[in-house]
């Protein structure tokens, strides 16, 4: 029988409701499909070990951010974990089995690891789609923000500051908006749009049309991600594929403002006409 591969790996990983998806293994697939083939069982435990070392501190914790502050000593102290501000765009820094090799990531990534250190030791952390920086949250008896880039913890002024470092200053902070709960699909999206911009980068367009592929995997119906892709297989001179992507986009959203440019790319590309690059 022949081993599955892990684009089938990652889609196996993915199947279900959202709550089942185990966000480490999914984006291990990733990593696996992307760079060299990996243990991906033995980076889990890997995450088992860690979670078992912040276990007895965060058993004697008292409270709900006196268990988020211990569970940081340890990632970003005791373990090392850390942004890597000299390289940001490194493909390693979103490839899970690296971050957890190199304890270097991006807040995405690192965030993945904090998500599934937390859940093994039984507490309730999720993502948070923040505007050009990803965040987390635990949800207690008082929410508690945390960025795992630097490894701490931010009040809403925090929060206010960092919208506006993202050149969102002419943003509203909106709690309710800003700080909702990110779904276990968006979270590997933002992974795969992460790595898909660094590989048109570097005009590495097979590798940024794997990564388009995985996330319609996960949205398949999302119009923005089948224009996105229609480019890709533009840029690879796949035109058949492209017109295919856009017509679907044009079904799916064909009063959206991305319309128009669609309905061009089309017409361009059934006319022969390429000076719309």
């Amino acid at each position: 029988m022949p081993v599955a591969s892990p684009r089938e790996r990652f889609r196996e990983s993915i199947q279900g409701s959202d709550g089942k998806i185990d966000l480490a293994e999914a984006a291990l697939w990733i990593a696996a499909e992307d760079s060299q083939p990996i243990d991906v069982a033995d980076y889990m435990l890997r995450l088992d070990s860690i979670a078992a070392e912040v276990e007895p501190g965060v058993r004697l914790a008292c409270s709900d951010r006196a268990r988020v502050e211990v569970l940081n000593r340890s990632l970003f102290v005791d373990q090392h974990f850390s942004g890597n501000r000299d390289d940001y765009y490194d493909p390693r820094n979103s490839w899970l089995n690296d971050v957890l090799d190199r304890k270097l990531g991006i807040p995405i990534s690192l965030a993945i690891v904090y998500i599934a250190v937390a859940q093994r030791l039984g507490l309730d952390v999720c993502g948070i789609s923040f505007p050009g920086h990803f965040l987390l949250k635990h949800v207690g008896a008082a929410e508690t923000v945390v960025d795992p880039f630097v490894g701490r913890i931010l009040d809403r002024e925090d929060c206010r500051e960092l919208l506006a470092a993202v050149g969102a200053s002419d943003a509203e902070f909106r709690p309710a908006l800003q700080l909702r709960a990110a779904t276990n699909r968006e979270i590997l999206v933002r992974l795969l749009s992460n790595l898909k911009y660094i590989w048109l980068r570097r005009s590495d367009f097979e590798r940024a049309l794997a990564c388009c592929d995985r996330i319609l995997l996960l949205a398949p119906d999302a119009p923005e991600f089948l224009r996105d892709r229609g480019l890709v297989h533009e840029h690879l001179e796949c035109h058949g594929a492209a017109i295919a992507d856009f017509e679907r986009c044009l079904r799916l959203a064909p009063s959206d403002d991305l319309a128009p440019a669609v309905r061009a790319r089309v017409a361009a590309l059934r006319t022969g006409d390429r000076r719309l690059h």
